[in-house]
């Protein structure tokens, strides 16, 4: 038996699971958008007037919008903060010991929940939380902030407070295979510090750069909760918009707005895959 053929049939059962948990609902969910709904009954009749509606609607776009702004600003921030911890951790921290125990320092939030974690913004950003009443008593503004709490700046906040860690572990983990020899030899050949960040560490370290914006896109495209909570009902996401349809029972037109975002986040995966190719990569 040659290796690919051993290697294939160690991989089948996994891939039966992914197919049976992941590909069948999947297909339940494509084959649902088509169907009809008359406010009474279902009918698994083939019809794009779902489909229709969905694009047609200048809300779902403003939704959609909306969603990827989100997304969008949250992976830059995420991606500066996440950077600079990993550059610091591998780069400046010379002890393994200290550089992992800082990493798990960085986990420690992950320890609790995520709903508590997002509620604790609450008190702390409200017109009379911890951080405008310390400004009060500064002197550094005459009112309350109003804007920190119930806005879209609560909203990015706590993404960025949640998934930060997404993004770091993977940039963390490809810095840390960069062998120092590089650096060295970039060093004795002249080049600066910001040529070595921009010509050495960021090329080599662009899997795990790749790895974290896709784990951080998909989950501020996949969520709705946070989005719900902290904008105090005031904005929405393309699965909020869904989440109100299924709870007045249209699931065709939730499922259309599924595949509608299925399709949008594939596209935002596939442009990060073909800009770095992550396969060959971690094969070496």
């Amino acid at each position: 038996m040659t290796r690919a053929r051993a290697a294939q049939l160690l991989a089948t059962p996994m891939a039966a699971l992914l197919v049976a948990f992941a590909g069948a609902p999947l297909i339940m969910v494509v084959a649902l958008s088509f169907w009809s709904f008359d406010g009474l009954e279902y009918h698994p009749d083939f019809t794009l007037a779902n489909y229709v509606e969905v694009f047609s609607s200048s809300s779902t776009w403003m939704i959609l919008l909306n969603t990827v702004k989100y997304a969008l600003i949250t992976w830059v921030l995420t991606l500066l903060i996440g950077f600079t911890v990993a550059y610091y951790l591998v780069f400046h921290v010379r002890k393994l010991a200290v550089q992992i125990g800082l990493f798990l320092l960085c986990t420690i939030p992950f320890w609790t929940s995520t709903v508590i974690r997002m509620i604790s913004w609450v008190p702390f950003l409200g017109k009379e939380g911890l951080f405008n009443s310390a400004l009060l008593a500064t002197g550094a503004i005459d009112q309350p902030l109003e804007f920190l709490l119930f806005s879209d700046f609560a909203v990015i906040l706590t993404y960025v407070n949640l998934f930060t860690l997404f993004m770091l572990a993977p940039i963390f983990n490809s810095m840390a295979k960069i062998d120092r020899n590089v650096i060295e030899a970039a060093l004795d050949a002249g080049a600066t510090h910001g040529q070595i960040l921009r010509d050495v560490i960021i090329p080599l370290s662009r899997t795990g750069i790749a790895l974290g914006s896709i784990f951080v896109l998909t989950l501020v495209m996949g969520d709705f909760f946070i989005v719900r909570v902290m904008s105090g009902g005031q904005s929405t996401s393309v699965v909020s918009a869904m989440k109100n349809n299924i709870d007045q029972l249209y699931y065709p037109q939730a499922a259309a707005m599924a595949v509608l975002l299925i399709g949008v986040v594939l596209l935002l995966v596939s442009v990060i895959l073909r800009v770095v190719d992550v396969r060959s990569e971690l094969a070496k």
